[in-house]
């Protein structure tokens, strides 16, 4: 298993678990990501915390994941950066368009206080 999906009341938890998100794990997310935003779920809390590496292709699922939620009027998370993900987002200028948090509890907290 790739990931670890927790669908909650207000919200669906996506867990990573392989250190990489790249090209052998990203379409794997996106199909999971359209699934989730096909089922009415608007707001995604995706915990890169086990990642220690993502290339274009997992940056590409991280903004699918971001269009899916604006599309539905609610909220995209990225949480748990370690440093090499957080420079690469932060060099792609996407820390500009994503919600980052540190933790899967201060992306909850910021779900509440968009809701």
């Amino acid at each position: 298993m790739e990931f670890n999906i927790e669908k909650k009341e207000s919200h669906t938890l996506i867990q990573v678990l392989p250190e990489k998100l790249d090209t052998h794990i990203a379409p794997n997310l996106k199909s999971e990501l359209v699934l989730i935003s096909g089922n009415g779920e608007k707001n995604i809390i995706l915990d890169l915390s086990k990642v220690k590496y993502c290339d274009s292709s997992g940056l590409s699922a991280i903004l699918v994941a971001n269009r899916l939620c604006k599309n539905a009027n609610g909220t995209f998370v990225v949480c748990g950066l370690n440093e090499a993900v957080e420079r690469l987002i932060t060099i792609s200028q996407l820390d500009t368009v994503l919600n980052i948090t540190q933790t899967v509890d201060e992306a909850l907290a910021l779900i509440d206080e968009e809701e």
